[in-house]
């Protein structure tokens, strides 16, 4: 499964990037917002850094101005992904980017059927919505099974990318499922590192050290 970072803060992208842990990057005009900096240059500038799919939105809400802006996005560099909603003129958009060699990311999916509209006009990744299903009470993760058994049957190409990603249980169960990505907050990728019992293990290794009154290599 691979990791991509959900944000557009470049020092936490670089922290994870070095070790290993980024395999592509998205943002969204909230992310970019945050950073509060131009689109163009902090997308140039994680796209220098990571070599893989580095995902840029668009915002306008018909199809031509997508398709429009999602070219200008592809230009800052051969690693951009233009992402457009999953609406209608999302679609129609994806279609042409598509067809025109540019990868594409869906977002904002909320149901299979969607998905598979999605994967029928040649999306690069469909951006199902874990967290925000599971904020009123549906479950996330029987969106992602649902898509990845479906895209199965048929042998869609479109890569099951899951966002909205709230906690480590959900990047294993995503990993479980199979979903091909993950887009996660540099705090929750990192999170998967902590245990209450390797914090414990690791206090009383320090403490028996200690008592022993030896250094190592000094």
């Amino acid at each position: 499964m691979r990791f991509f970072v959900d944000t557009a803060d470049i020092a936490a992208i670089r922290e994870l990037h070095e070790l290993g842990m980024v395999d592509g990057v998205t943002t969204n005009p909230s992310l970019i917002l945050k950073s509060g900096r131009n689109i163009a240059e902090v997308t140039r500038e994680i796209c220098e850094m990571v070599p893989g799919p580095v995902s840029a939105e668009v915002v306008a809400s018909d199809a031509e101005g997508m398709i429009r802006e999602g070219k200008h996005l592809a230009q800052i560099a051969p690693n951009v992904t233009v992402k457009v909603p999953l609406t209608w003129d999302g679609l129609k958009a994806c279609k042409a980017l598509t067809d025109d060699g540019h990868m594409v990311n869906v977002t904002l999916c909320f149901t299979p059927a969607q998905a598979i509209l999605a994967a029928k006009a040649g999306a690069t990744f469909i951006s199902p919505f874990i967290g925000r299903l599971d904020d009123i009470g549906l479950d996330g993760m029987e969106l992602i099974a649902d898509i990845r058994r479906i895209y199965d049957n048929y042998g869609y190409e479109t890569n099951v990318l899951a966002a909205s990603i709230r906690s480590v249980n959900h990047i294993i169960e995503c990993a479980r499922i199979g979903a091909d990505v993950i887009t996660a907050p540099p705090a929750v990728i990192k999170a998967m590192a902590s245990h209450v019992l390797t914090d414990k293990g690791l206090e009383q290794f320090n403490a028996d050290w200690a008592k022993t009154g030896q250094k190592i290599g000094l």
